[in-house]
């Protein structure tokens, strides 16, 4: 039986177990959901950072953590997906396919970008990168988590903490973000305009897009 969220949540995906997920009917429509969703979340995150004026709060993180371990910027992002996933712990988040695949997919997306994304040579390519790149990370993350497979490392941070604490989505994405992006400057990471601008834009638009694209699944 899936547990139900508090009315702070705004509409999160049902809380479900992995078994619950794939029980829950729709696959043929809830898996390209989850692949389109972790793929272009991976392909937006790549496009703010080429924006040059400043990347998404966890790239940021993730920038840091290539600098310091001299590492790829996918390679960094999984790993620091796995690491946040002990975070998960004191908030009961549920993993499911979507924070498998989450780690699998959305940091060799990124770079698997990077390698055909036109240079953003000019400042209105790069505002269009920034903007366009705020639009399709919300719109990407959302579609994903609507997919009902579970959330990502990430995400699942977020989305645990909204429902312990009931406060809206916006508040807490908001919150998280301010201090995963304060915390990859510290490391070394690029902090911009544009990193202010999606801390404070990210949260409200995931609020915005989340219930529009949620999938509905039969009541068990």
């Amino acid at each position: 039986m899936p547990i139900t969220s508090p009315p702070g949540s705004l509409r999160l995906p049902s809380r479900l177990g992995p078994r619950e997920q794939l029980r829950a009917g729709r696959l043929g429509h809830r898996l390209p959901q989850l692949l389109i969703g972790l793929i272009g979340y991976g392909a937006s995150v790549m496009m703010l950072v080429q924006s040059g004026l400043g990347a998404a709060s966890w790239t940021v993180l993730s920038e840091g953590v290539s600098a310091v371990a001299g590492i790829s910027l996918g390679w960094a992002t999984n790993l620091i997906a796995l690491t946040v996933m002990f975070a998960w712990i004191p908030i009961r988040e549920l993993p499911g396919l979507g924070t498998l695949l989450n780690v699998c997919l959305v940091g060799f997306a990124a770079d698997a970008t990077a390698l055909v994304l036109p240079p953003a040579d000019s400042l209105p390519v790069q505002l269009a990168y920034l903007f366009g790149g705020v639009l399709a990370l919300s719109f990407f993350d959302a579609l994903y988590l609507g997919s009902q497979f579970g959330s990502g490392p990430r995400d699942g941070i977020m989305t645990g903490l909204v429902r312990v604490t009931g406060r809206p989505i916006a508040v807490v994405r908001t919150v998280i973000e301010v201090l995963v992006a304060t915390s990859g400057w510290l490391l070394g990471g690029t902090l911009g305009l544009g990193t202010v601008v999606i801390a404070l834009s990210m949260g409200p638009l995931v609020g915005f897009f989340l219930p529009r694209v949620t999938v509905r699944l039969a009541a068990r």
